[in-house]
């Protein structure tokens, strides 16, 4: 059996260092040196100014929203995990979609003003599949209309548009750290911004806005990460360099065997160089892509939809939109497996199995 994605585990050994440290110290949580020296590593090895290590993806959302005290409309993609729009509902703000491109299947920059209307007050924009937006001109609409930008970056760990951080873009970027992630605590998320004023708001409202152990500045939420998920942080960093290898290693391997598959991958960002996050294809129909998931589906070789279907038609709390480009990427795109345990023979294998039932 193949699976789609497996979490990458360092030798337990290793782990097991910083887990002995956490007993001897019998601090858990509530923000503990682990968690704060974890914070520190992410900012230089990401090399950015600011950076808050939080519970998860979702929560850094959430609390992007809060701290820029967004309402009304939000305008973002229906080509996304279902956090980046549920996120907005949960803060009472209206999700307003905005098709894609159909080349870099990023929210479509050329489409965003014909959705401004005098109640929007921010754009939320994922990196799919890590593949940088194009952020030039997002940041130029933003400004026109004086709205501020939140980037969902949860693909987009060690991602550089022309040598800067992808997350120094926007007013404030998220990522997630989850266990399926390049790079994972566990469980847990970032959320980064340039703005001091901003990053102060947030490190309140991670800690329920406590300002002191009897005074409080703002509302605020459990936000905390425990100590054991910054131990996984910590320990997986010191493999990040050949975890990256590995995957792009096997995504070599898949663009040099499916030349012949009738299906194409994401156009990336021609100033940034790809994660290897995920292996995407949107094959020349939908009705191809079943076959072949069905014919892998057989062999026990597991793909996913993702992101399928379209946010705009299929969640029962935001009103439907008619989004056509949206709408024909998400029925022909398939994730392959990709992950550091997956060996070039399986490659070949999944690789083989797709031509041969797109040849039935």
């Amino acid at each position: 059996m193949i699976l789609v994605t497996k979490p990458f585990l360092p030798p337990i050994s290793d782990y097991h260092q910083y887990v002995e440290g956490i007993w001897q110290r019998n601090w858990l949580t509530n923000m503990g040196p682990l968690s704060n020296d974890l914070e520190l590593k992410l900012k230089d090895f990401l090399k950015v100014k600011n950076l808050l290590f939080v519970t998860n993806g979702t929560i850094a959302i959430q609390m992007a929203i809060k701290a820029l005290g967004l309402k009304g409309e939000i305008l973002t993609t229906p080509f996304s995990f279902v956090a980046t729009t549920s996120s907005i509902v949960w803060e009472a703000c209206k999700p307003v979609f905005v098709d894609i491109d159909p080349l870099s299947l990023n929210m479509d920059p050329s489409k965003i003003e014909a959705a401004i209307t005098p109640n929007t007050s921010a754009i939320l924009a994922t990196h799919v599949y890590g593949n940088p937006c194009d952020v030039e001109a997002i940041d130029k609409i933003a400004k026109k209309h004086n709205l501020k930008v939140i980037y969902d970056a949860a693909h987009a760990f060690g991602v550089e548009v022309a040598g800067k951080s992808i997350f120094e873009y926007g007013d404030i970027s998220t990522c997630s750290l989850h266990a399926t992630k390049l790079y994972h605590s566990i469980e847990g998320g970032l959320i980064i911004t340039k703005d001091e004023t901003l990053l102060k708001q947030l490190a309140y409202i991670r800690n329920f806005g406590f300002d002191g152990p009897e005074a409080f500045a703002t509302l605020g939420i459990n936000g905390k990460n425990s100590e054991f998920h910054a131990a996984m942080g910590l320990t997986n960093l010191t493999f990040i360099d050949s975890i990256s290898e590995k995957r792009k290693l096997l995504s070599e391997r898949y663009n040099e065997k499916l030349k012949a598959l009738k299906a194409v991958q994401p156009k990336w960002h021609q100033n940034s160089r790809n994660n290897y996050a995920y292996y995407p294809l949107v094959f020349e129909s939908e009705a191809l892509m079943l076959k072949c998931y069905n014919f892998l589906q057989t062999h026990e070789v597991f793909t996913r939809r993702y992101f399928y279907p379209s946010l705009s038609k299929s969640l029962p709390y935001v009103e439907e939109q008619s989004l056509p480009e949206t709408e024909n990427i998400s029925s022909r795109v398939l994730c392959l497996p990709l992950y550091y345990d997956l060996s070039i023979e399986e490659v070949d294998l999944i690789c083989n199995l797709l031509l041969n039932a797109q040849n039935k």
